[in-house]
């Protein structure tokens, strides 16, 4: 077993919405917590959820490899994702990521040398109107984000 015992009881509740005979169902859940404990998926992270889910490990890397929030390899501690989708291109977020390139000195897929953020092109995040838009960490969406507001997140992400 490659995760804590309450990353297993957190998967348990997951699976606990489904019939019996479903608990494969949980596996989009069952990765975001496995990451959110290691950071990323390593191939034997993967292996251990189908493991637990009762579901053939090739199962889960299509699902791991198919959705953009789960990380296949090692990722900064605060993993930004910009939405450059036409609407929030054309509303901000073309600049807001060429600004965040500058700030953090590294391109999309890349790592600061510190290990602190990785820059991430997303798709579509739901909130045109609030272009430009910022997915950090898959969890925390951020909007109308100008220079100012860039720079406040980052600082903030430091500490």
């Amino acid at each position: 077993m490659l995760l804590s015992e309450q990353a297993y009881k957190k998967i348990d509740r997951e699976i606990a919405k489904f019939p019996a005979d479903q608990k494969q169902s949980a596996v989009m859940a069952a990765l975001a917590i496995a990451q959110d404990e290691k950071g990323w998926l390593a191939p034997e992270v993967m292996q251990d959820v189908a493991d637990y889910l009762g579901m053939p490990a090739v199962a889960v890397q299509e699902v791991a490899t198919f959705y953009a929030m789960y990380n296949l390899k090692p990722m900064g501690k605060h993993k930004i994702t910009v939405c450059t989708n036409l609407p929030c291109a054309l509303s901000g977020g073309e600049k807001a990521a060429h600004y965040l390139k500058e700030k953090l000195g590294v391109d999309y897929k890349e790592t600061t040398g510190d290990g602190q953020f990785t820059l991430q092109e997303g798709e579509c995040m739901g909130a045109c109107a609030d272009a430009p838009v910022l997915l950090v960490n898959n969890k925390r969406m951020c909007s109308r984000m100008s220079h100012q507001k860039i720079d406040e997140l980052v600082e903030e992400l430091k500490k």
